[in-house]
């Protein structure tokens, strides 16, 4: 604050801040990450999705992205997003 170098975001609404500076803030904010995933069928920071919407994956190769890895969830993930 005294370099006047400090920056304040305000986070979006939906964003959820994880403190895990202890062994028990590492395990709820695993088990948080856990039902967000699980409940409604989100994946939390899904690579393959922020790269393609910051225009870095164009459209004809994401979809060929998850394919390696077909009988996973986590590619059947990817593949809904196409």
């Amino acid at each position: 604050m005294e370099k006047r170098k400090l920056k304040i975001s305000i986070l979006d609404t939906g964003t959820a801040w994880l403190n895990t500076d202890t062994f028990a803030s590492l395990m709820q904010a695993s088990q948080f990450v856990e039902v967000i995933e699980e409940r409604p069928g989100l994946n939390i920071g899904t690579i393959e999705k922020i790269v393609h919407s910051i225009g870095y994956i164009p459209k004809a190769q994401f979809h060929i992205l998850p394919c390696p890895l077909l009988k996973r969830g986590y590619s059947k993930y990817v593949l809904k997003l196409i």
